[in-house]
């Protein structure tokens, strides 16, 4: 089980701030994969990710990353400067 969370614009396309996700998905490709296929809604939140960030255990990394031992994965899209 890994605590996914979604920020700004992904979570309201989900309609859930956080869920926890039964997965046996071993990279972040592979759960955006699993999570697109449950219903239309995770499909369009994942459907361009060159706009959307992640973080695994609150490291910013890849969507390749691997998440061996991972507690969270977050989404969320590209922070701008100010």
């Amino acid at each position: 089980m890994i605590d996914v969370l979604y920020f700004a614009w992904v979570r309201e396309r989900i309609g859930v701030p956080k869920e926890a996700v039964d997965t046996k998905a071993s990279t972040v490709m592979e759960l955006v994969e699993e999570l697109r296929s449950r219903e239309e809604r995770y499909a369009l939140a994942f459907s361009d990710l060159n706009s959307m960030r992640v973080a695994v255990d609150q490291d910013l990394t890849d969507f390749d990353a691997p998440l061996s031992g991972a507690r969270e994965v977050a989404f969320f899209p590209p922070m701008t400067g100010g």
